[in-house]
């Protein structure tokens, strides 16, 4: 049987399926008949949703799916992932449902549902979920599709902003000029009132949604702008968020480009010298940079890496009590905080670190320098191991022999196209380039 659910819920293009209506309201049946089962009880949940135009009706469809199951289901209206995820747990649901596609373009959308811990539902639930959607075992009747409205969505928001407020009691942003990039998406109007409401000089962008506007030349994967911006603003920080406001990337007062492998760095020091680095762990993926495992070597501080998603991330840092981790597109979690990434938690700390160093955002990222890294992708007909096709593992092999210690190579297939990913970092743009273009034509003239 085909997986709908991956390792960030169900996604594609909406009004099609399986994000089409029918298909919807058959998912939020099926899950609240799934959640009765474990519970012995009708489940209760909360949905929210990013700005995408077709984010009302599929959160409508969710919740005549809910009702038909006689399920008890509100509204939280618009509001970032992290949001619903707090929201859940606050307030006593059995589930959360996002609608979002997080970074993707308006015509695509996408359901996540979290538990009260954070954590995203069972996969013993999404494969039920699937199979009830296949088989069509649960009609649902679409004709008065609404999502039922509490009139607590205002109360919900206000509530997530108050709980990330209390976690930074001495942070004060009065005199900092801070220049955010909405991405036009969820976080459009708590990112600046959050900001605002610390004293901070906040200059809002890409803040206007229209439907379709979401991501679109803005936020956290097109950082022109807010270089742009900062620089003409004479401002102190930039930080863009992307549509569902669950990672943040940042742009320093000098017009330079903050990642996630760079707020890592700055995390880990922040919480070292607070004494929050019990273990002097951070987990990152295999695709963050080798010089973050270099700079935090150098202050006695390990790097674990994980496969490349947030759910996976979430499982070393939970398996190993580590207090942070994360991604180089700027998803970072604190798991003694939250165990959802929070672009807005994370544009928060990165100002405490400014605050308490009273040191700019330029100089508190020094001492982290990035290797050149070099991606190449390749088509290829099949997926077959690397290691099983005697010319590329020879090739793979001779490489890592020439990078010695100073390198990194990483072969990994995508997990949504027939694509493969080499991944080269090392001391020289100019060597890495060679061997990773070699090494692309290996794969090209076996699997291509």
């Amino acid at each position: 049987m085909k997986q709908l659910f991956g390792t960030d819920g169900m996604r594609g293009e909406a009004g099609t399926f399986p994000l089409d209506r029918a298909t919807v309201a058959i998912v939020g049946r099926s899950l609240s008949r799934q959640l009765e089962e474990a519970l012995g009880r009708k489940p209760r949940f909360v949905t929210g949703r990013d700005t995408r135009e077709s984010g009302t009706w599929i959160e409508a469809a969710i919740h005549a799916g809910i009702r038909s199951a006689g399920a008890e289901g509100e509204t939280a209206g618009v509001i970032t992932t992290p949001g619903v995820a707090f929201v859940t747990r606050e307030f006593g649901f059995d589930a959360g449902i996002v609608i979002s596609a997080s970074h993707n373009p308006y015509f695509d959308n996408g359901i996540k549902v979290f538990s009260p811990t954070g954590k995203k539902i069972a996969s013993e639930i999404e494969r039920a979920i699937e199979r009830d959607v296949f088989e069509s075992t649960l009609p649902v009747e679409l004709q008065d599709a609404t999502a039922t409205e509490s009139g607590n969505a205002t109360r919900y928001s206000e509530r997530y902003l108050e709980h990330l407020l209390e976690g930074f009691p001495e942070l004060a942003l009065d005199g900092y000029r801070v220049v955010v990039d909405c991405a036009n998406g969820a976080a459009f109007e708590l990112a600046p009132e959050l900001f605002g409401r610390l004293g901070a000089d906040v200059v809002a962008v890409s803040d206007k949604p229209d439907g379709r506007n979401i991501n679109e030349g803005c936020g956290s994967l097109h950082l022109d702008g807010l270089r742009d911006r900062v620089l003409e603003e004479d401002a102190d920080i930039g930080i863009a968020f992307d549509g569902d406001a669950d990672r943040a990337l940042f742009v320093d007062e000098k017009g330079n480009v903050v990642d996630g492998d760079a707020v890592l760095w700055v995390m880990a020091r922040l919480l070292a010298d607070n004494g929050g680095l019990a273990n002097q762990t951070v987990v990152a993926t295999v695709m963050s940079n080798l010089g973050l495992e270099v700079a935090l070597s150098a202050r006695n501080i390990r790097l674990l890496r994980t496969s490349v998603g947030d759910k996976y991330v979430l499982d070393e840092l939970l398996r190993t009590n580590s207090e942070v981790g994360g991604e180089q597109s700027g998803h970072i979690i604190f798991p003694q905080r939250s165990l959802v990434g929070d672009g807005m938690m994370t544009a928060l700390f990165v100002l405490e670190a400014i605050f308490e160093n009273q040191r700019p955002l330029s100089e508190i990222t020094s001492g982290f320098t990035r290797y050149p890294q070099i991606l190449v992708n390749v088509k290829v007909r099949e997926k077959r191991p690397f290691d099983e096709v005697a010319a590329i593992s020879e090739a793979a092999k001779t490489v890592e022999r020439q990078l010695g210690t100073n390198g990194r190579l990483l072969l990994r297939y995508s997990g949504t196209e027939n694509l493969a990913r080499v991944m080269i970092e090392g001391e020289d743009q100019a060597v890495i380039d060679g061997h990773a273009n070699q090494l692309a034509e290996v794969i090209r003239a076996n699997l291509g």
